[in-house]
Parts: C-alpha cells; structure tokens; sequence
C-alpha cells in the first residue's frame, strides 16, 4: 500500500523529468533527431507555402520569397520537388534516430529493473504480487518505446518548429505572429494539459487492473490441477472474464475520451485557421494574407502531435511511475562493498532478535556454529528456524545481536564473499525451465561435465538422471514440474555440492523424500562433510542423526 501511495504522489511532470534524464548517454542521438525533424516539419509547411507562391505567380503577383529569393514557376515547382523528397528522407531517419533511442534505452531499463529486482530480493519481494512485477518488467517497460521514439523529440521539435514559423509568420505583421503563438500554445501545450487533469489517474488505474488481470491469469495458470480437481474451472474462468471486461471498458473508455479530445483539437485549429485569415485580411495585402493563412494552416502538424498525446500519455507515464517505484525503492539489505576478504573459520548467532513487522521471530537466539560440524537445528513449523538460516545468508538485517563468522559481523563481510562462503538449500527447490545439466550447473557456470556429474553423485540424484532417456539433457519443464518433489530437492543438494561452499545451509532438505531417500541423502552429507560446516534444520529428529550437536528451537529461543 505504500508504494502505490508513493507512485501516486509522483506527478506527470516528474515522472517524465525522471525518464529523460536516462536518456544522457544518447543525448547526441537525441539532438540529431530533433534537428531532422525540425527540417523536415519546415520541408512539409513550405511546400503548401511555395504551393501558395505558386499561385500568386500563375496569377502574375509581385512576390518576393523568403531571404529575398525571387523564382520562377518552374523554380518554385523544383523547389516542391525538393522539398517533398527531402520530407521523406529527413521523416525516416528522425523515426529510425528515434527507434535506436527507444530500444537502446529499454534494454537499459531492463537492465536497471532486473539490477534493482535482484537488489531489493529477498526481503522486500517476499509476498508481492508475482504477477504484477511480470506485467512492469514486460508490457510496463515496453510502453516506454511510446514515450522514447514519439514523444521527447516531438516535444522539442514542436517547439523549435513553433518558434521559427511565430517568426516567419509575425514578419507579415506583428500581430499575426501573436496569434499563431497563442495558437501553438493552446494546441500543444493548453489541450494536453487540460486532457492529463481531466484524465487524472486513469492511466495508473489501468495499467494495475492489467497487472491485476497477469497476476489472476498466472496464478489460474499455476493451479490449473487444482481447478480440475475440484470442478472450479467455470468459476475462475467467470472470474478471468470479469476483469478482462473490466480492463476492456477502461480501455475503451480511454479511446473514446482520446477521440473526443482529437474532435476539440480539430475544431480549435480550424477556428485558428478562420481567426488568421480575417485578421491576416484586414491588416495585410491579398498575397501577405494567402501566405500567413497557409502558413498556419500547414504548420499545425507538431503541435497536433502533441495535443493527441495528452490522452496516450496517461498510460505510458502511469507504466514509466510503476517502474520508477522499482527502480526508487529502498532495498532493506545494502550490498556490501570494499571490505577485506574473509576465510570461514565458524558462525554464530549472538542473542538475535528479529521480527516481521509486529511479529517477533527470533527473541534473544544464540547458537554456535563450530568449523567442520554438523549443527542441527530442530524445531516446530513457525518456530523460526529458516528465518534463522536466511539471517546467516544476510537475507535480512537483525534488529538487536550479531550474526557473525570468523568473528566478523555479516555487516561487515562484502556481499560477493558472503555467497562464495554459503550455500543454501531451501524446502522448494527452484529450477528453471532448462536442462537437469544447466539447473545444476547454476551454481558454477564454469562447472565441466565431470564436476556436474560427481555433485549429482554426492546428491544421489545421478542413477536417476541417468535412467531418463535424455540423461542430464532432460527438461525439467516449467517450474521442474516434471520431477517430483524428492528429486527437485536432490538436485537443490547437487548445487550445493557443486557450489563447493564452506558452510552450508540446509532448510529442511528431506521433508519431500522418504525414509529410503531420506537415508541416503544423510549418508551422502555425512560422507562429504570434510572441509565443511552445515547448518542443517528440520523438523524431524530423525534427521538429526548426523548432527554433531543438536538446538531446539521453541518460540524464537534456542534450549
């Protein structure tokens, strides 16, 4: 809730300050941009300029063109010609200039999300909406090429365009240059404006319905089994269509107020066009009249863009504020940096005390680890053993005593040489939806063939690969649905053998195994203990057999 409170209070125009300022390391691209567009919008005003020119020529009038240039039919039709093949060209490369910036700058963004995704993990992402953080980092981020490769060079080139022809047409006469100021204005600047205010936060409404809508279809998606089983397809399916028609009259909703806003733009234009024509009439000669009024008439085109983008650019900035809030956010845990490197030589907890929000955890625990044993935790499900082993992996901060090891405080110890001392064996093991030989390899990207193999043997899990037809090839599908629960924890194990990590963490790593199993993935952490400490916590005594020493833990204290 407070983070939708903070994008909220983000207004438009900090948003878009915001955006821009990613845009520096192309701000070179940028600056060509906007100047071929600016040539280019003048190319296409002035051919229905010359076109004007034309006419007073075919009707034998003294003209004179601008920069004092006097031509001939043919001359002003070559001119046309000109200027018409230079538009094309000059429009292209703007639109292509405009495209590299956009998508240089979403990997950028992805970049930076994905930076701050991982920065902000595990402690401030346990519990959001999965869903909705895939809907920022894919449809959210690519609304942004809108704002990219069509909306910051417009902005500028319909200023420069604005200024140059206030000037072409005010040296007419001084009060025709005022009126198509003020006409400029109230088209590309009054109009957007007046179109965000009445939209107000129906941009940021909509993209969190669609979040809300990816998050429904996923989480359906993940519970398809369950759905079936119990014979509550029509029901997550009445549900789904619900917020599909929800998000569809929102949608709708928006086109028609963009359309309305397109039909207010078209009328005020063509009362400036009327406005010009009068006042260029009663102040001007025939062919100084002709020229200012078709002057205006054909330079509309950068401020229209502007004025259609008032509607558009409620949801491209409302997706630019939610993946601002990511890339804002404060991560609970800071990476360490610039410390010395430090040797395992044991751990321990020194009267910890660590709560989620209100709810103490952890209340005054100790426990020693010593260097090359096996230190068994045991407990009740809620008692606070895994919250325990995710403060060993700095996961979160204590709130009152010390995790430290080799007598240094985890605080103290740089990020990068944290994780090369630990490894950390969860309940659930993730897999990607990859090959059994590159899950494992996870854990050392450099792992030959042969290490993955003999990890796999420590884990027990390699007569079983090898029985699959396509042995360590064999996908494991999304989410490793295709293995049992039992085999995804072995191969959680094979990693930690692979990772080759001094101290070891192991959350509950045979609660998904028999007792068969059970008994071989003891003996196999009993056999390859040398050189290493575990952790190792359940909620089973029987796993405890291997332990060296033994802590019950009961309402956040050890005994």
């Amino acid at each position: 809730m407070k983070q939708d409170t903070k994008q909220e209070s983000r207004s438009g125009f900090v948003v878009m300050a915001s955006l821009i300022g990613l845009v520096k390391p192309l701000m070179g691209y940028m600056v060509l941009a906007i100047c071929m567009g600016v040539v280019g919008h003048l190319f296409a005003a002035f051919i229905t300029i010359f076109g004007g020119y034309a006419v007073l020529v075919a009707l034998q009038q003294e003209i004179t063109l601008p920069f004092g240039a006097h031509l001939s039919l043919t001359g002003i039709f070559i001119c046309l010609g000109v200027f018409a093949a230079a538009r094309g060209f000059l429009r292209y490369a703007e639109q292509a200039c405009n495209h590299f910036i956009a998508f240089k700058l979403l990997a950028l963004i992805r970049d930076k999300v994905f930076s701050a995704l991982r920065r902000l993990c595990p402690a401030k992402l346990e519990g959001k909406d999965k869903g909705n953080l895939i809907s920022v980092i894919t449809s959210d981020i690519e609304l942004l090429e809108v704002f990219y490769a069509h909306t910051i060079s417009p902005i500028c080139i319909a200023c420069v365009f604005s200024c140059i022809m206030v000037v072409f047409i005010g040296s007419f006469h001084i009060a025709l240059g005022v009126l198509s100021a003020v006409a400029y204005i109230t088209v590309g600047v009054v109009i957007p404006l007046a179109t965000a205010r009445l939209s107000g936060n129906e941009g940021l409404k909509l993209r969190r319905k669609s979040g809300e809508l990816s998050s429904f279809v996923l989480d359906s998606l993940r519970g398809l089994s369950e759905t079936i089983q119990y014979g509550q397809g029509d029901t997550r399916l009445s549900e789904m269509n619900r917020m599909t028609d929800a998000l569809a009259y929102d949608q709708e909703r928006m086109k028609r107020i963009a359309g309305r806003n397109s039909a207010v733009t078209n009328s005020i234009i063509l009362l400036f066009d009327l406005g010009m024509l009068a006042l260029s009439a009663s102040l001007c000669s025939f062919d100084e009249c002709l020229i200012a009024t078709l002057a205006l008439m054909s330079s509309f085109g950068p401020v229209v863009a502007l004025a259609a983008l008032g509607a558009t650019l409620q949801s491209t900035l409302a997706a630019g504020n939610r993946v601002l809030a990511i890339l804002d956010e404060e991560p609970v845990v800071e990476e360490i940096e610039g410390k010395a490197s430090v040797k395992f030589r044991g751990s321990a907890a020194e009267r910890v005390t660590f709560a989620y929000g209100e709810e103490t955890i952890l209340d005054g625990l100790s426990v020693e680890v010593p260097s090359n044993k096996i230190v068994g935790i045991v407990g009740k499900s809620g008692s606070g053993k895994s919250t325990l082993l995710k403060l060993f992996m700095r996961f979160w901060e204590v709130q009152e005593g010390r995790i430290q090891i080799s007598g240094t405080s985890v605080n103290e110890i740089n990020t990068s040489n944290l994780r090369d001392m630990e490894s950390f064996v969860t309940q659930e093991t993730y897999l990607f939806h990859d090959s059994i030989r590159n899950n494992v390899r996870f854990a050392k990207l450099d792992a030959t063939d042969d290490e993955i193999i003999a990890a796999c043997k420590k884990a027990s899990v390699h007569d079983f690969i090898m029985s699959l037809p396509a042995g360590y090839d064999t996908p494991v599908g999304e989410l490793g649905d295709t293995l049992s629960g039992g085999e995804r924890q072995r191969l959680g194990l094979a990693r930690a053998f692979l990772h080759d990590a001094p101290f070891v963490l192991l959350d509950e790593p045979t609660s998904n195994l028999d007792s068969l199993n059970e008994a071989v993935i003891l003996k196999a952490l009993h056999e390859e203990r040398s050189g290493k400490t575990v952790v190792l916590v359940s909620h089973r005594a029987s796993t405890m057999g291997i332990a060296d020493e033994v802590y019950s833990v009961e309402h956040g204290r050890t005994s």
